[in-house]
């Protein structure tokens, strides 16, 4: 009995021994350079961490929270415990400025959701940080990451997460919030994004284009010399000119007008001839015209009818020719009503730049052979694909 009370005895001062020694080897590791040489601290650092390695998870926080603000930290012992548990890691990951890029980076990739998460939410998260956030594909750490103004997120993880959204809802509006989301993101985006989030991308995204109109204008004369055989420069062009409706379309057409066409399919009905051929008159390859009036949301509709210049009147009428109702009961049906603010928000130069950057994007180097079959999520590959293939193939890669 009295062999067993004096074997805890000394079990208890080993613990304390132990833990004072804890204690002091942080305490050495913590000093400041003008109190210790850095040779003192890094042998204390190696036995901290063997140390370490058998302590509780209480005396692993402990030692975490002191080293949070040291910047000189030894760099073994902060990944070891960057690596811990929530209670010991996340304060550190988050704060520790001792941390480098490599460490976070490596720790990002086999770390857990906890760790990933911390590291999202640091004020140095710098492009190689964030884009391995973004290949991790968990949802909770790209989002701290997307809403940490301090964070620089590189466009290609800017690519990727575009394509991870199309899936993922909640990404569309926080990329929103990015300065580095672009006009070729933003419109892709906007295929699969909400109500809301469509209206602000038309608000913000939109363009005049009298930038590229001045600065281009006299090679539309020499692409005629050439009889626009060139197809890079007559597909690079078809984005920048004024000029909307196809008056070489208008020509060929069984009707005299777009707003013949229209008029004609209000009165015998929806056909995919009609569509096509109303397409062609708007400047668009049918491709376009069948995503745009195939979406249900219908805000492209309204970009479509305002680009070429079509009076409300005609708007409403291609919006009824589409089967789509203006209203029911003599009260107008609250969705076109929605679809109707966004035709009267849009400039005519700015929808022309919206319709052209799509009609551009969704059928240019699109074939349905270039799709991978075995992946719906298209990752951003600058090198093999431009904007316009990429764009093609977020849109219709399903």
């Amino acid at each position: 009995m009295a062999d067993g009370l004096n074997q805890q005895v000394e079990t208890q001062q080993d613990f304390r021994s132990r833990r004072m020694l804890l204690r002091r080897l942080t305490d050495v590791v913590a000093l400041p350079d003008s109190a210790s040489s850095s040779q003192d601290r890094a042998i204390a650092g190696d036995l901290l961490l063997e140390m370490l390695i058998d302590a509780d998870e209480n005396e692993r926080a402990v030692c975490a929270k002191r080293l949070v603000g040291m910047s000189q930290a030894p760099r073994r012992v902060l990944r070891y415990l960057g690596q811990d548990v929530a209670s010991v890691s996340s304060q550190l990951l988050e704060e520790s400025a001792a941390f480098d890029q490599s460490d976070l980076v490596s720790i990002v990739v086999s770390g857990a959701a906890h760790h990933r998460r911390a590291i999202a939410a640091r004020k140095d998260v710098g492009s190689c940080l964030s884009d391995a956030i973004s290949q991790s594909r968990d949802t909770e750490a790209i989002a701290r990451l997307l809403m940490n103004d301090k964070a620089i997120v590189s466009e290609l993880s800017i690519d990727r997460l575009v394509s991870l959204s199309r899936n993922i809802e909640r990404l569309g509006p926080l990329l929103l919030r990015r300065p580095e989301l672009r006009p070729a993101h933003a419109l892709v985006l906007f295929w699969w994004s909400d109500q809301a989030t469509r209206r602000l991308i038309l608000q913000r995204f939109s363009a005049e284009r009298s930038v590229l109109i001045d600065m281009c204008s006299d090679i539309f004369a020499h692409a005629a010399k050439d009889n626009w055989s060139d197809p890079v420069v007559r597909k690079g062009l078809q984005v920048i000119e004024r000029r909307q409706r196809n008056r070489a379309a208008i020509e060929k057409s069984p009707f005299s007008s777009l707003e013949d066409a229209i008029a004609h399919m209000l009165k015998s009905g929806y056909q995919a001839k009609t569509i096509d051929e109303i397409s062609y008159l708007c400047g668009i390859k049918p491709m376009t015209g069948q995503k745009i009036i195939s979406d249900e949301g219908g805000e492209g509709i309204a970009v479509l009818a305002k680009a070429v210049g079509l009076k409300r009147q005609y708007f409403k009428a291609f919006w009824a020719a589409l089967g789509r109702p203006i209203s029911r009961k003599d009260a107008p049906v609250e969705h076109f009503e929605y679809v109707l603010e966004i035709y009267e928000m849009m400039a005519v130069a700015k929808a022309q730049t919206v319709l052209r950057y799509w009609n551009w994007s969704l059928s240019s180097a699109y074939s349905p052979e270039v799709l991978d079959d075995n992946n719906n999520e298209v990752e951003a590959d600058t090198e093999k694909y431009g904007p316009a293939s990429r764009a093609s193939r977020l849109v219709f890669g399903r």
